[in-house]
This record gives structure tokens, sequence and C-alpha cells, in this order.
């Protein structure tokens, strides 16, 4: 009888930190898919821009980050995108690694964690931008996004198998964007969500047009980093926001990049409903 007696304390301390983990790790998660749509939504609106001619091109993530800075409040803003995004990264590595969302282990399944991982190294990334430009922010209208990225090609391209490298991560985005059209047109979005019915009918076309978007819109980048390798030449390389630019020059460009934007902002949408309605289950192997 002690010994179960004793054994009770024990038993409610594991219950306490597995329930706090648990806790933690959703908020995280929330925080994350929230900043990945303030993030989606900026994007969206800064395209949209460019395609009235509102504004002189488009940009990518870092370079909206770089405008957020000359806001009121903007290193506020842009803290906590990062710690966010990082939130997110987090998660997303959960997901891949533990297979939080209980995929299973068939060849879908793997392509699905693949794509999880990629997406946690992706934000993680951005995470570290947004943090360094808090320490940088008197230079942050210093960089260019293009040259930035003709300097990174150049860089892969002077490693042994540079041109090879290249067009592998070239192939590895149109996987990406491929996979997000995909994705948009059957994913059944509404089994990841905790909402009623009449919620998710609403909410769930937001998904499908911004999936599809995301995918047309980091199609041009991947075929581009493709066409930098296969020419070995760092000038053919483009950032996100130069790759939709280049949409725009051609015929009927500025009506497929509003089409775009409007993809975009929907996705962002989509990320705060996923903020607030996302069923988020913490693996067992990550709360003690």
């Amino acid at each position: 009888m002690s010994t179960s007696i004793n054994a009770l304390p024990r038993k409610l301390v594991k219950r306490v930190q597995r329930t706090n983990a648990a806790k933690a790790i959703e908020l995280a998660s929330r925080l994350g898919y929230a900043a990945r749509g303030l993030v989606y939504l900026g994007l969206g609106t800064v395209v949209l821009l460019a395609a009235l001619d509102l504004t002189p091109r488009a940009k990518g993530a870092k370079g909206m980050l770089r405008a957020w800075a000359d806001w009121p409040l903007g290193w506020a803003l842009i803290g906590a995108i990062g710690v966010g995004l990082a939130g997110f990264a987090a998660w997303r590595v959960l997901q891949a690694v533990f297979d939080a969302d209980r995929h299973g282990r068939t060849l879908k399944a793997w392509a699905v964690r693949a794509g999880q991982a990629f997406s946690g190294l992706v934000y993680g990334g951005l995470a570290l931008s947004a943090f360094e430009l808090l320490d940088e922010l008197e230079d942050v209208g210093e960089v260019d996004e293009e040259q930035s990225v003709h300097h990174a090609a150049r860089a892969v391209l002077d490693l042994p198998y540079g041109d090879a490298l290249l067009i592998a991560a070239g192939l590895a985005v149109v996987a990406f964007a491929v996979g997000n059209v995909v994705q948009g047109l059957m994913q059944d979005f509404s089994k990841r969500l905790d909402c009623d019915d009449k919620t998710c009918r609403r909410v769930v076309p937001l998904a499908k047009a911004g999936y599809g978007a995301r995918g047309l819109a980091s199609l041009p980048l991947g075929v581009f980093l493709v066409m930098a390798g296969l020419q070995a030449r760092a000038g053919e390389a483009r950032s996100w926001g130069g790759a939709l630019q280049a949409i725009e020059h051609q015929p009927f460009g500025s009506g497929a990049l509003v089409l775009v934007a409007a993809g975009l902002i929907a996705f962002g949408l989509f990320g705060l409903v996923e903020a607030r309605y996302r069923r988020i289950r913490p693996p067992p192997e990550v709360t003690p």
C-alpha cells in the first residue's frame, strides 16, 4: 500500500510534465502557423502591388522583412515573426522525424515527411534571417536580393560538381512546387482542422487556392536554378521575387501575377485559420 501511495506523486509529476510539454509544443506550433500566415499575407500583398505597378518589383520573404524594418515598431514585428517561424520550424521537425501527423510509413507518407523536413529548413532559415535583421537594422536597405542569389549560386558552382548541385536544388524546388499544386487539387484539408462542417466548408477553398498559388509561384524559381546549373552561369539564378518578376514580363504576365498574389493572400489567411483550428498532436517521443 505504501509503495503505491509513494508512486502517486511521481505519476502526478510525470502527467503534469507531459501536459506542460504538450501545451508548449502546441502553443509554439500555433504561433508558427500564425507567423507563416502573416508572411504570406505580406508576400501576396507585395506581389499584388507589383502586378498593379504600385511598387517597383515583387519581393521574396527576406526582402519583405527588410521593408517591414522601415515601419514604426517594425523591429517588434520582425522579432515576433522570427520567434513564430522558429516555433513553426521546430514543429516541422517533429512532423518529419516523429511523424506527429501519423501519416504512417507508406511511400506517400515518406514523401510528405520529406516535404515537411524541407519546409522546416526553409522556415528555420527565414527565422534566422529575421533575427539577423534585428542585429543590423541600420543596414537592411543595403542588400539586393538578386545579388545575394547570384553570390550564393556562384559559391555553389565553385564547389566540385557545383553545376549538378545547383540542378539538384532546382529540381527539389520544382518538386516542391508541383507537390503544392497537387495538394491544392487533391488534398482534403478539412481533415487537418478541428472545426465544424460549416466553418471547414468556408475555409478549405482558401487552402486549395493558396497551395496551388504557392506552387505556381515557386515553380519559376526552380526552373531558373536548373538553368543556372545547366549553363553553369550564376547570373541565370533568380530570387523568388525576381522569378515572379520574370512572369510579369510575359504576355498576360500582369494578370497571371494578380492571380498568384490572390492565391498567396489566400494561403496567408489559411495560415491564420490553421493557427486557430489545426489539429496538433505532439508525438509521445518528445513528451516526458
